[in-house]
């Protein structure tokens, strides 16, 4: 066990001792008493407890998975198919099984541990739309939350095109490998649930119980191989054997590999409190950091975090002038020229339209990110415009009213062919 001085914890570094990580912690903990929740047989459940449904769902990804004896594998019992997949030793009924096949009422198997997955719709001031709560079987409810989440077309301009790049803002493999890792890597003694929120501002973000062993995602990315300790290697083992995550530690890097090539934002790690909470993002966030990786195909991975790090605090630094720019359009020091001429002259020829300060400042922000869109790409379409920005044709067709009649956007041309022209010092 590692020893405390003052409630820290050290290890020796070469001649000297230095602090641990959680993940380092943990591990040397795990050397000595290692309890895995997971491989804990429920002695009161049975085979009755199981969703039939779950279970031959379960059967065809595990074929699916070994084609060679898929013949073989359909024509089992489902007591060979359980523990020949690792998910019952000897017939008995462990909490992996319970928690990835159990019928919604066997749950009380496994208290005060919970198989529970919520899914909330959020807008973009971060206001609940929607909710919904999924318990177990989770080899089913993983499929119901993945089902949930709006995946519509984006479009955005290549650099030199003429035509827009057409992706979904989620790639299906990042949707699934985000929650499946909550399932697998979930802390089930501390009895939370896992919370999937998707946000109409164009970011998803996945958070599950428990620390996040490895230390950092820097180690992750460096390593580029499984982990030696995992938190639930029997629950990992039986989804490694469903197909449901991959089982040779490169789920993180090819996250971050896939947001890569779409030239959006990398993945966002943040521990705290015993919580992992995972960020993705759905939409291209600086336009300048999309051509950076796009002219720079050579970049090493370490090169491009450091460039993420450099666009997201842009990005919050111009979000929070068009913010600060709505509350005070006079305090010219805190916002750049382009916010703080924006926000005088959108307050003195707009503001008289709204009844409620509230709702002008939504106006105003919403104009605000419209603007930059049109500055990056004035060939921008409406449409275009709506879909970046995860708002309907009529509030961008709202938007564009009051920036045309405001004189800070004037469109040459139709829809179709024209352009934008941003007025006033945006340019």
């Amino acid at each position: 066990m590692p020893i405390a001085w003052k409630d820290h914890f050290y290890g020796r570094e070469g001649e000297s001792l230095g602090g641990l990580h959680i993940g380092e912690i943990e591990r040397i903990r795990n050397q000595t008493v290692f309890r895995d929740w997971s491989v804990k047989v429920v002695d009161e459940a049975s085979i009755d407890d199981l969703s039939k449904k779950a279970i031959d769902v379960a059967r065809k990804q595990y074929a699916e998975k070994n084609r060679r004896l898929k013949k073989e594998i359909l024509g089992w019992s489902d007591k060979v198919f359980l523990n020949r997949a690792r998910l019952t030793i000897n017939d008995r009924i462990t909490n992996a099984a319970i928690l990835l096949l159990g019928k919604p009422e066997a749950e009380h198997f496994i208290s005060p541990a919970q198989a529970k997955i919520t899914w909330i719709l959020k807008d973009r001031d971060g206001v609940e739309k929607d909710y919904e709560h999924f318990s177990c079987p989770i080899i089913l409810s993983a499929q119901q939350v993945f089902k949930k989440i709006r995946n519509i077309t984006y479009r955005y301009m290549r650099e030199g095109s003429l035509f827009p790049e057409e992706v979904l803002p989620y790639d299906p493999y990042l949707i699934r490998e985000a929650l499946n890792n909550c399932i697998a890597h979930q802390d089930y003694a501390l009895g939370g649930k896992i919370i999937v929120v998707e946000n109409e501002d164009g970011c998803l973000t996945f958070k599950n119980s428990g620390d996040f062993i490895p230390g950092s995602v820097e180690n992750v990315i460096e390593s580029d191989a499984p982990e030696s300790v995992y938190r639930n290697p029997f629950l990992v083992s039986a989804m490694v054997n469903l197909n449901m995550i991959d089982s040779v530690g490169s789920g993180i890097k090819r996250l971050f590999d896939i947001q890569r090539k779409k030239f959006f934002p990398l993945p966002d790690f943040v521990f705290s409190g015993h919580t992992v909470k995972l960020t993705l993002y759905g939409k291209i966030l600086d336009m300048k950091y999309a051509r950076a990786l796009a002219n720079n195909a050579n970049l090493s991975i370490k090169e491009v975090m450091r460039l993420d790090v450099a666009q997201k605090k842009n990005f919050a630094e111009r979000k929070n002038a068009s913010v600060e720019s709505v509350a005070n359009p006079m305090n010219a020091a805190a916002t750049t020229t382009f916010a703080q001429t924006f926000a005088q002259t959108f307050a003195q020829k707009i503001r008289s339209r709204f009844k409620q300060e509230s709702s002008f400042k939504k106006a105003c922000d919403g104009c605000f990110r419209l603007m930059e869109f049109v500055n990056q790409n004035p060939n921008i379409s409406s449409g275009e415009l709506a879909e970046s920005l995860n708002l309907s044709r009529r509030t961008v067709a709202t938007y564009l009213k009051y920036l045309v009649d405001a004189e800070l956007l004037k469109r040459i041309g139709l829809d179709n062919g024209g352009y934008w022209v941003v007025l006033g010092d945006g340019k």
